[in-house]
């Protein structure tokens, strides 16, 4: 069986969502597309639930993908 692996895992955490990087090149997406005084958790960008879905389209307009957790 073949291994399915997403760029990003998204983390609905009720008040906030976690945002964590999966490979290299959504690392380097992070690096690129988010603020560097960004909150983080682990490896994980800390993210207001208004910021999501923009956040998100981002992702998938940069030809990554990303999964709910």
């Amino acid at each position: 069986m073949e291994s399915v692996t997403t760029d990003f895992n998204v983390g609905d955490e009720f008040t906030i969502f976690l945002l964590p990087p999966v490979t290299r090149k959504a690392g380097d997406w992070i690096s690129e597309h988010i603020p560097v005084d960004a909150q983080y958790f682990g490896s994980a960008v800390v993210v207001e639930h208004r910021f999501i879905q923009p956040i998100l389209d981002g992702i998938t307009e940069s030809g990554l993908t990303w999964a709910w957790r």
